[in-house]
């Protein structure tokens, strides 16, 4: 099955050329997609310069609105355009680690519509030197993502991902309208509600090592709102309530 990994960038000249080499270099060969929001430190033309060099590399140039929503949508749009059989999705931070992608891509060979790189279930873990709040933002805001979309993942909040092409294209990615990492959230909704089957791998998550983190009191605070409407509805019954012909398998969650 083909895989194509997109990584959204927004001011990461001191990681895009690491991340891109480690990726390309794994077995099975895979393609990458960078989706890059015009970053003034030159992310951007950094890639190009790779890009010039690997075939398997292609870069997309945004310009407009930025965010994470947009960049991943548009990547997505983009691999299925091209006929990949596997539409993965990491951060360019150098936080999750690359030969995790192996287990990611054997799950949905076996049958799963999405397999997320976990920090949460049984076997993951969380490496990073975060203050306590931001500990608790993190666990607190996937727990509650995790009630309000009536899922038992428990990594709700996860971009290390990757999905079956031939299901995320029955998902309509426009309607989604976060902006910011809510989007994990929200496709993770539409994915329930249409009963794919999804599993977890645990992951060591690891912080940063350069560039700043783009998490801010906004993506927060519409990750909260964007996470309660989706609650809200689904109680309300707005959202399909039918006798659920959830997958047999017992990896899905």
């Amino acid at each position: 099955m083909r895989c194509a990994v997109i990584v959204p960038t927004y001011n990461e000249a001191e990681n895009i050329a690491i991340l891109v080499a480690r990726l390309l270099a794994l077995k099975p060969s895979l393609d990458v997609v960078v989706v890059d929001d015009a970053s003034p430190d030159g992310t951007g033309a950094l890639a190009d310069e790779i890009a010039g060099r690997e075939s398997r590399l292609h870069v997309i140039h945004r310009s407009g609105p930025r965010g994470y929503s947009i960049a991943s949508k548009e990547g997505m749009a983009f691999c299925i355009a091209h006929g990949f059989d596997m539409v993965a999705t990491m951060d360019a931070d150098l936080s999750h680690d690359p030969a995790s992608l192996a287990q990611l891509r054997a799950e949905v060979e076996r049958g799963a519509d999405l397999a997320i790189g976990s920090r949460y279930c049984v076997g993951g873990e969380s490496n990073v030197d975060w203050s306590f709040a931001r500990r608790a933002v993190s666990w607190m805001g996937s727990w509650y993502a995790r009630i309000m979309v009536g899922t038992s993942v428990h990594d709700c909040t996860s971009g290390f991902r990757c999905y079956r092409a031939a299901t995320l294209s029955r998902v309509a990615l426009a309607q989604i309208r976060s902006e910011g990492y809510s989007f994990l959230i929200e496709l993770l909704a539409a994915l329930r509600d249409i009963d794919a089957c999804i599993v977890e791998v645990p992951i060591s998550y690891v912080d940063r090592q350069a560039g700043h983190s783009k998490i801010s009191r906004g993506i927060v605070f519409e990750a909260l709102w964007r996470t309660t409407m989706l609650g809200a509805s689904r109680l309300a019954g707005a959202r399909r309530q039918a006798v659920r012909h959830l997958p047999t398998d017992p990896r899905c969650r």
